[in-house]
């Protein structure tokens, strides 16, 4: 979000709440207010029309409106506060002050003039200015979490220019405007054209430190982690002891996955600024994700004894306590956060993502008032309406939840890039490819340890599963690696990048195929331990069945399966953390249930007994005889451990962490049937598919009309 626009930026929302509320009106601009009404509808007008040129990039325009309103509303603070953004955006600084002074002068309790006074402080450098303005505003009602997030920048801004100072190579930044112009394009969302002024500089100054750490920024917004490593070891050989960068530099390795650097980088973050919190979260956060749970716990509580109000440290810390088994202490960091910030909506979302946990009426209550607040982000949004969804249906309120959970997605959909033709399109260039006939070919040679991985739609039972085959004592339990897509993209990167899955394999043979598997086996070592066995449980590579018969003949495929209608509905009650953007539209998520059964079948057909279907409501029903069908196809031994799930100690990251940690139980099995007045998209697409399932499991919409009377 740039500088100059707000979340509390509506004509309605400045006339109706703001303008009028304003207890410093003159009595000239009371008077005129109240005796004309069409002015104040002509004012509404003026200030609509600029915002939609701000909006729209055209900073020129809304100044220009708003310097002619003024000419004819010459006390409208709205105008003046708008016409200063916009010359902010323009870099009139001399202007820009000029409207805020006099919109503070005519108008002192207004917080928006007070949080544009920030804005023009922070741009000219003068950071406690900046953050003196935005406390006024926050004491005067501004959004809460704009100007939180405003106060975050200013005082992280203030700490990098003290850094700058310390430790610059330069006694002055060369290319100031420059790098200035630069952030403020990347403020303002527009990174191609910051990318092109810092490689500007660095044609003109290849050892600019700056330039190479902020181009370095771009790369990674582009998921370009490598490239942004290469800029950020330049930039720290030049600037050794440079805090942001090695912060910029530790988050990137972590992207990269390449842990152990990552938590070299993190450690020197510590030992250059260990008096501050943020440098042990940053730490923290790296260990965790190498899965040293209890190592990032107690820097989370270095982090906080340094400062007790971070509550994103609190919330960070819950979810390892989480992982690891420690609900109740995972509850208490949950609420603490909430305590200190009260919008901390993914504490709220975390909470209910434990599945067996229960709000208060009083917490419920407090997230209704969220929903109800302007300024509530669309990721908090979409967060409260999830934890409410999951706790309405605790309550037996299916209809209450099932509109939370509609309207976390409809907010959530937005958010999300996906195209279901292209998953059409992939699935049959797929099917295309891998036929009988191409499995002819020579096969890599077994590989050791031996992957099973378990695949499938999300929340599907695939948790169960993995949490079965991890308590047995041959076997290593991981989590929903990543690691089989990412070895494909790098072949892509590597040969033809005009060329896409699965037409970037059509060519391999028997070497090519090894080399998948030792690509694979060498990126989840990680992961694992020393068992003969490994679990891989990434549903999405059902997809790739066909490539792991050639690269990693001996791997075992679980394909987890569910009622199709539990099964969307499952996912379509899961607010997930990152990917499945299939499962936030009932229509795009029956066709891809639709798509991943096609896939599923092809396998069947042509690959018979490599893959094991295993029937969530089958293991549920009959325990033993299904662990022991599963353990068969895996070439395991029976233990009893493995009938004992729920008292293996492992970490479990997924939304399921808690559930596993519990016997067997029923209650999840045909779960859609409390819903289904609310599931006629999903039966209507998959109809054919309902309509071959026995009639006990049906919808009553499709039986006929005698046994649904009987029903």
């Amino acid at each position: 979000m740039s500088y100059f626009q707000s979340h509390d930026d509506n004509p309605d929302c400045y006339y109706n709440r703001r303008l009028l509320k304003l207890p410093a009106l003159t009595r000239r601009t009371t008077v005129r207010l109240e005796k004309s009404i069409p002015t104040l509808q002509e004012q509404r007008q003026l200030f609509t029309d600029a915002q939609s040129q701000l909006r729209s990039g055209d900073a020129n325009a809304c100044a220009e409106t708003c310097q002619q309103g003024l000419t004819e509303f010459p006390d409208d603070a709205n105008l003046m506060c708008l016409g200063a953004r916009a010359n902010l955006a323009l870099r009139q600084f001399d202007v820009a002050k000029g409207l805020v002074e006099r919109a503070l002068h005519l108008y002192p309790d207004f917080a928006t003039a007070h949080e544009v006074s920030g804005d023009l402080a922070l741009l000219e450098s003068r950071m406690q200015e900046a953050i003196s303005a935005y406390r006024s505003a926050q004491t005067l009602g501004a959004p809460e979490s704009l100007i939180r997030r405003k106060i975050n920048k200013a005082e992280q801004l203030t700490k990098e220019a003290a850094a700058a100072r310390d430790r610059s190579p330069r006694p002055q930044m060369a290319f100031a405007d420059e790098i200035r112009q630069g952030e403020q394009h990347e403020l303002d969302g527009e990174r191609d054209k910051a990318e092109a002024i810092y490689r500007s500089i660095l044609k003109r100054d290849p050892d600019h430190v700056e330039a190479s750490r902020l181009l370095a920024g771009v790369a990674a917004s582009h998921e370009q982690f490598a490239e942004a490593q290469v800029f950020l070891k330049h930039a720290l050989e030049l600037a050794p002891d440079y805090l942001r960068a090695w912060v910029d530099l530790t988050n990137v390795q972590r992207q990269l996955e390449n842990y152990d650097d990552a938590i070299v980088s993190g450690a020197k973050v510590i030992e250059l600024a260990p008096d501050k919190a943020e440098s042990y979260m940053v730490y923290a956060s790296v260990v965790g994700v190498a899965g040293r749970h209890e190592e990032a716990i107690e820097t989370y509580e270095k982090a906080l004894a340094l400062n007790a109000e971070k509550a994103g440290a609190l919330c960070s810390m819950a979810h390892h306590l989480k992982t690891i088994g420690r609900q109740d202490d995972a509850i208490a960091r949950y609420r603490e956060s909430i305590a200190l910030q009260a919008d901390h909506a993914e504490s709220y979302w975390s909470l209910a993502n434990l599945k067996t946990f229960r709000f208060e009426d009083r917490e419920v209550d407090a997230m209704q008032a969220l929903l109800a607040r302007d300024d509530l982000n669309d990721e908090s949004r979409a967060q409260v309406h999830n934890a409410l969804g999951l706790e309405y249906e605790a309550r037996k309120d299916y209809d209450q939840a099932f509109l939370n959970f509609e309207k976390c997605n409809e907010v959530r959909r937005k958010l999300e890039s996906y195209d279901p033709v292209d998953t059409e399109d992939t699935h049959d260039r797929v099917i295309e490819l891998f036929n009988a006939g191409f499995f002819e070919q020579p096969a890599a040679a077994p590989s050791d340890p031996a992957p099973i991985f378990v695949v499938g739609l999300p929340r599907s039972g695939s948790t169960l599963i993995e949490q079965i085959l991890a308590s047995h004592s041959r076997v290593d339990g991981t989590h929903e690696l990543s690691d089989l897509s990412k070895v494909v993209r790098a072949m892509r990167r590597a040969r033809r990048k005009d060329k896409r899955f699965p037409e970037i394999v059509a060519a391999l043979n028997e070497p090519g195929w090894a080399h998948i598997g030792e690509q694979y086996l060498e990126r989840t070592a990680k992961h694992r331990g020393s068992a003969p066995f490994f679990i891989d449980k990434n549903p999405n590579n059902f997809v790739f069945i066909g490539l792991l018969k050639l690269a990693i003949p001996n791997a075992r495929i679980i394909n987890a399966r569910r009622h199709p209608l539990d099964s969307c509905l499952g996912s379509f009650k899961q607010l997930f953390a990152s990917g499945q953007p299939f499962s936030y539209d009932m229509t795009e998520l029956a066709e891809y249930y639709l798509q991943y059964q096609r896939l599923m079948d092809h396998w069947h057909q042509v690959l018979p007994g490599f893959v094991l279907d295993v029937t969530y409501e089958n293991v549920v029903g009959d325990l033993e005889t299904e662990v022991r069908r599963l353990l068969e196809f895996c070439g395991l031994p029976f233990e009893e451990n493995c009938l004992r799930f729920h008292e293996t100690k492992r970490a479990v990251k997924t939304a399921s962490s808690e559930q596993v940690r519990q016997p067997i139980y029923s209650s999840s099995v045909n779960l859609w049937r409390n819903y289904e007045a609310h599931l006629g998209t999903l039966v209507h697409i998959m109809k054919p598919l309902l309509k071959a399932m026995p009639e006990l499991t049906q919808p009553t919409s499709l039986l006929p009309s005698k046994q649904k009377i009987d029903l």
